[in-house]
């Protein structure tokens, strides 16, 4: 009976392989629409390439006067700091207090306060200017305190007169031969 079955189950794959190839063979390809233009190389290269790369205009750099670098450094803390292991500092996040309020985390290119975005995070701290614009305030992470330094005082409540106990040796055989090693003197 298995034999049977097996038979069947190899012309259902046969027959099934056929009627799909046969199907293949024998359909008609779909016609391009009349509509169609063939692309050549040429056509490409006719555009005026300065124009292509060359980036946007960009505003010339706004100076920051110091008294409203000095209101920014007063309004803004630096709480903590994650920069990226790649050495541009266009990536990471800033743990950043505005105002007294509850530090919040600052991705770069976030906004901070107001036009002022996050522009750079590095292992030592932030920096804050415009979107477009130069470096407005540079925020330095608060160092660690020292480490403590120091010893350790002696151990407390450790008796040295017990030795601890053998298996398989009473206590009190224990503490006879302790006895004895005590009297013995070496000649």
């Amino acid at each position: 009976m298995s034999s049977r079955l097996s038979a069947l189950v190899i012309w259902a794959a046969v027959a099934a392989s056929l009627a799909y190839w046969g199907l293949r063979w024998l359909a008609q390809p779909i016609a391009v629409p009349a509509n169609a233009l063939s692309v050549s190389m040429d056509s490409g290269s006719k555009g005026d390439f300065r124009r292509l790369l060359s980036g946007p205009a960009t505003a010339s750099p706004q100076a920051i006067d110091a008294g409203a670098q000095s209101a920014l450094a007063g309004r803004i803390q630096l709480q903590g700091a994650f920069a990226s292991g790649d050495a541009s500092g266009f990536s990471g996040v800033a743990l950043l207090s505005v105002d007294g309020q509850p530090a919040r985390a600052v991705r770069v290119g976030q906004a901070v306060d107001g036009a002022m975005v996050l522009q750079r995070v590095d292992a030592g701290g932030a920096q804050i200017g415009p979107a477009d614009g130069p470096t407005a305030l540079t925020l330095a992470l608060p160092s660690l305190p020292a480490p403590a330094t120091g010893s350790l005082p002696p151990p407390t409540g450790v008796s040295t007169a017990m030795a601890p106990a053998l298996p398989g040796v009473s206590p009190s055989a224990q503490a006879a031969e302790s006895d004895r090693g005590d009297n013995r003197t070496d000649d």
